[in-house]
């Protein structure tokens, strides 16, 4: 019989918005044991975004202990309880990508949800605000209960982080993630590659996923080849996974087949869909498309002309194929060959960063991120745009 979970999240902003943060713990259905308990600082946010992120760290914990676990949710958050059980419509755009990111990680059939008088929730409540407190110190909430355990005593010191930062995780513990975290087991480390050069890409043309999937050219099919003698002598990756679009194969084979590995391809990592931009240069949208750029650049809901794709759509895409491939290869580290916009959508993502910083960061073609994400839902940036690989 499939083990049994109960979830208490939480979440509050004192403000609304204002400093907000979430707490959520998860206890063993049949014995009430604690197993896990997790919280977080997230900044300025609203009540129901802070309760939702609360709901997500919870199902992700309860996931990492067991993926096969059916899951008893229990919140007061009405709203919440009556949009996840899909009574409610979710009306507020900021609430729909979080409940599918909540549904992407224990599918309805295996989650029921429970409203409960917030004094029956009082742990959860409690959690989160200590995660406020710590944060207005401007410090990390720490855990007393490491994931799979009773509660402790004090949290052990976590490991230093390996010099490379693509480096496998040692097996005895996890990099620290902020400053005397806890050990919370090797993480699933993604190293993110963006393609090689196409044709396009030094020209600066829109090129994504609605366009004429172009080849790598022969700079690209160079770089590719210099990022996978890179990759193998570093030995790190274990498994890769790519964008069903061809340069992105074209740049994972060559890396494959250095490494004696067989390629995954992922439907969510293909780049964003520009519409009628396609093939065009940025000033030659701007001369056809004045006013729907202007409205791009404005908004991450705006999508581009022509029935294109949304920033907002492809972090909903992107963060449901994050968490999948975080479940698939827990402790693993994962060569993601990808693109511009879904490497910074995961960069942003993990960092909590505002929409507008997929504006201000560099990725250069054949370039190497790396994040690492934790049995307690947090992720650490460990490398961003490495290029020495191609000097």
């Amino acid at each position: 019989m499939a083990r049994r979970f109960i979830v208490e999240a939480d979440g509050g902003s004192r403000g609304n918005p204002g400093p907000a943060g979430y707490g959520a713990v998860v206890r063993d259905a049949e014995t009430g044991e604690t197993l896990a308990e997790v919280a977080e600082y997230i900044g300025t946010a609203t009540n129901n975004v802070a309760e939702y992120k609360g709901l997500i760290a919870g199902l992700r914990a309860a996931y990492a202990l067991d993926p096969e676990a059916g899951v008893q949710v229990r919140m007061d958050s009405k709203l919440v309880i009556e949009q996840m059980s899909g009574r409610w419509k979710i009306k507020h755009p900021d609430m729909r990508p979080l409940a599918a990111e909540a549904k992407a990680i224990v599918p309805p059939g295996r989650a029921a949800y429970e409203w409960i008088p917030r004094e029956r929730n009082k742990h959860a409540d409690r959690l989160a605000n200590e995660a406020m407190d710590a944060g207005k110190r401007g410090e990390r909430w720490q855990p007393k209960v490491p994931p799979g355990g009773t509660l402790a005593a004090g949290a052990p010191e976590a490991a230093a982080p390996a010099d490379d930062a693509l480096a496998a995780p040692a097996a005895t513990g996890a990099p620290a993630v902020g400053w005397g975290s806890a050990d919370l087991g090797t993480p699933a480390t993604f190293v993110l590659l963006r393609h090689g050069e196409t044709p396009l890409t030094p020209e600066k043309r829109f090129s994504g996923s609605g366009g004429s999937d172009p080849e790598l050219s022969d700079v690209g099919r160079h770089q590719a080849e210099r990022v996978a003698a890179a990759l193998a002598a570093r030995g790190t990756i274990q498994d890769i996974v790519a964008s069903p679009l061809r340069r992105c194969r074209e740049t994972a084979d060559a890396v494959a087949r250095r490494l004696g590995l067989e390629v995954q391809v992922e439907e969510g990592l293909r780049e964003t869909d520009f519409g009628a931009w396609e093939g065009l240069t940025f000033a030659e949208a701007k001369e056809r498309y004045p006013d729907d750029l202007a409205a791009w650049l404005a908004s991450t809901k705006v999508a581009p002309t022509g029935g294109g794709e949304s920033f907002a759509a492809v972090t909903r895409r992107v963060a449901a194929s994050r968490d999948k491939l975080i479940a698939r290869y827990t402790g693993r580290t994962v060569l993601l060959v990808t693109h511009v916009t879904p490497i910074k959508t995961l960069v942003r993502l993990a960092l909590g960063a505002p929409p507008e910083s997929l504006f201000r960061m560099e990725l250069s073609a054949a370039s190497l991120t790396a994040v690492a994400y934790y049995a307690d839902g947090n992720a650490s940036v460990r490398l961003l745009n490495e290029t020495a690989h191609l000097r």
